[in-house]
């Protein structure tokens, strides 16, 4: 053994052979940290002084390679000085280069998942092999990142230009096939082959056989591209993407930029540029919210997989109450995951509809290549329309999904208890109906709880998981243990009006009323929501959510805070819900709906709008929109993490983000309240006083600012 370290192992095989393993000791995968990095260091320097070493293979014992660097740690330097920043770049940067530049031929064997900084580290290799179970990938920009260890320098000299920009900018981890296809990797085996087809590689490099000398020389050569080239490939490219990330997501133009800049120089020197570059993204605020956002989904999943081990009852099937859009929906995401569901309605149409429903989501999916036929068909097959409450007995589960009616979910719910087994958990799809109401009837209300989707049901990522006042710990833990083994996020909240997402949506939509009813304009709102960052403006998500949901949802929300979220008089969403313009399902609400080419709603602004809900007479400077749109909202996520409706501060934003669509690059309401600071925004809420309580500042932050704190820390 020539090292033996935590994270690294170094040993002499036959033949002169060295094999460098990656293989944390303290840990279930390989990550890049400061330790990890000093390891490896020290490694290359013994290989360097070891004589009769005639080449290397990279390694890695687990089940995957290396996942990538280890953000927790790095995140803190991120707020360091930026000739810090700099410097740590270029001592991370020269132990890569120190493994590239070993005097005999190295080939990486990659077992499992080589991305980011994994990766970056087997594009310092000479060859790399890659067993069919593999994935390799540049996935920084989803972090608000570029590569920093050499991936913008080393790819594009490997796979070409235009390659390597479409692998930084999509970010996606690839198959072993698509990476042979363009030159990432030299060859794919079966996992049991791979450590052999390494040794064979690096023998035959060793011996001759393979060039490996020169493989190093193209690799470390400026881009073989000639001006006219360079100016079509770096001009479509930014056009291209430019389009799609400007202007809050800057990461993947600054590794564009990085890229152009470097053709014309040698990899060593063009490694000073992407150090530089590499700051320049990572101490951006888009960069900070959106490694956090990685590391408050890490914490989803980790509560996801405790619930998996604590809960005591395993969900081997389900079924749905209620079929329609929102039944068919759920059916399809718990069949599509391997969960046989019962589709149960009172009538045929309603039945239909729901596996109509699943059958074009599946379609959808055969279309774009993403589903095979025969998975499609095996889906269609393990959901069961049914009219007879009889095929319910021996379900584990039930999603209750019927009309958004209190009485109607209670009687259905009654119903249904008395059927299933006496260990099955019950839950309920309701969006504002108190789960402890709908218990109060049921003879098992521990086994009772509410799972909320969000619609549609196959796109957005998030469960809420309602926990009433006598729903026990193992019904929340198998439930949310459910609702991660059908591909979704649960986050569990306590009962209450609205629950969470809905609970903070409402105070957005008021703050929206009461502009309109001040004289703004909604299309001016719309455009500066949309440039906020939302998916759409607030006018056309009550068109999209439906202006009758969201009137229905008001008399609830009164009722639990009349002192801020109380009826506004004849407000927009009053006068179009009486005028029956529901939205995009009726039509016409806000905006007017027509087909586009393509049989999508396209919409359009009708005048006759303004004779309803009144003329337009002023316009209002950005800043103030965007401020009484979002400080309501932020006051009532902090209430609920104040009052316990909801963990953490990383439950509330990720919620908000995969359920609402809460622009990904601000973080979530907390971590975007963190970024304007907290003793700012009591400022300005003081200037709406006169709007209500909505604009009332919570304890809690008031504190937190008095006290300079934030809702995360580094």
């Amino acid at each position: 053994m020539i090292y033996d370290g935590q994270s690294l192992q170094c040993k002499m095989l036959d033949n002169g052979i060295a094999e460098v393993i990656f293989d944390n000791k303290n840990e279930s995968v390989n990550k890049f940290d400061n330790a990890t990095l000093q390891e490896w260091n020290e490694v290359i320097s013994l290989l360097n002084k070891t004589e009769g070493i005639r080449g290397a293979i990279a390694t890695s014992p687990k089940s995957v390679f290396i996942v990538g660097a280890d953000i927790t740690e790095f995140l803190t330097m991120f707020a360091e000085p930026r000739e810090q920043m700099v410097s740590w770049c270029k001592q991370a940067g020269a132990i890569f280069s120190g493994y590239e530049d070993l005097p005999f031929p190295t080939v990486c064997a990659i077992n499992g998942f080589a991305l980011g900084g994994g990766f970056e580290m087997a594009l310092t290799c000479d060859f790399r092999v890659a067993a069919s179970t593999a994935r390799v990938g540049l996935p920084e920009t989803q972090l608000g990142l570029i590569p920093g260890f050499g991936g913008t320098i080393r790819l594009p000299r490997l796979i070409g230009s235009d390659n390597a920009i479409e692998w930084i900018a999509m970010a996606k981890p690839h198959k072993p096939e698509e990476a042979l296809k363009v030159g990432a990797i030299d060859a794919v085996c079966e996992p049991e082959k791979l450590r052999n087809i390494a040794l064979k590689m690096v023998e035959d490099a060793a011996s001759g056989k393979l060039d490996w000398k020169q493989r190093r020389a193209e690799k470390q050569a400026p881009l073989q591209l000639n001006q006219l080239e360079s100016v079509m490939a770096f001009t479509s490219a930014k056009g291209f993407v430019g389009a799609k990330a400007l202007p809050h997501y800057p990461a993947p133009m600054e590794a564009i930029r990085v890229i152009e800049s470097t053709a014309q120089q040698p990899a060593r020197e063009a490694l000073a540029e992407e150090h530089e570059g590499f700051v320049n993204v990572c101490q951006t605020s888009q960069a900070s919210a959106m490694v956090q956002i990685f590391l408050n989904d890490q914490l989803l999943k980790k509560k996801a997989k405790i619930a998996a081990k604590t809960a005591t009852k395993e969900v081997k099937s389900a079924a749905v109450l209620g079929a329609g859009i929102m039944g068919g929906g759920i059916a399809y995401q718990s069949a599509s995951k391997g969960f046989p569901v019962v589709m149960k309605d009172i009538n045929t149409k309603a039945l239909d509809l729901g596996m109509n429903e699943a059958i074009k989501i599946l379609n959808k999916g055969v279309e774009l290549g993403k589903v095979s036929p025969e998975k499609m068909a095996k889906v269609v097959a393990s959901i069961t329309p049914t009219l007879e409450y009889s095929t319910l007995k021996n379900v584990d589960i039930v999603v209750e999904a019927v009309v958004e009616n209190p009485k109607v979910k209670d009687s259905v719910l009654q119903e249904v208890e008395g059927i299933i087994s006496d260990d099955a958990i019950l839950t309920s799809n309701t969006s504002t109906i108190s789960i402890d109401l709908l218990a109060k009837n049921l003879k098992r209300p521990e086994l009772f709880c509410g799972m909320h989707f969000f619609n549609p049901v196959h796109k957005m990522p998030l469960v809420e998981v309602i926990r009433g006042a006598k729903t026990s710990d193992e019904t929340v833990a198998a439930t949310v243990a459910y609702a991660s083994a059908m591909g979704k996020s649960a986050v569990v909240v306590k009962d209450c009006p609205g629950f969470y997402v809905n609970r903070v949506l409402f105070p957005y939509f008021r703050g929206f009323s009461q502009l309109l009813k001040g004289g703004a304009d909604f299309r001016q709102i719309d455009k500066v929501m949309s440039g906020f960052g939302w998916p759409m403006g607030p006018a056309y998500l009550l068109d999209v959510v439906g202006i009758d949901t969201a009137f229905h949802c008001v008399d609830v929300l009164a009722e639990g805070f009349p002192d801020r979220m109380s009826a506004i008089k004849d407000d927009a969403v009053e006068v179009l819900f009486k005028a029956d313009r529901y939205g995009q399902k009726s039509g016409s609400g806000f905006y007017t709906y027509e087909k586009d080419k393509k049989g999508k709603p396209k919409k359009v602004v009708d005048d006759a709008i303004f004779e309803l809900i009144g003329k337009p007479n002023k316009e209002l400077p950005e800043k103030e929109i965007v401020e009484r749109m979002m400080l309501p909202l932020i006051f009532e996520v902090v209430r609920c993490l104040e009052e316990g409706i909801v963990d953490t501060a990383a439950e509330c934003d990720m919620a908000l983000i995969y359920g609402l669509g809460f622009p990904p690059f601000r973080g979530g309401a907390l971590k975007y309240a963190d970024e304007l600071g907290l003793a700012n925004i009591v400022a300005a809420a003081k200037q709406y006083e006169h709007l209500g309580e909505g604009y009332t500042v919570p304890e809690l932050l008031k504190n937190m600012a008095a006290e300079n704190k934030t809702f995360y820390t580094a």
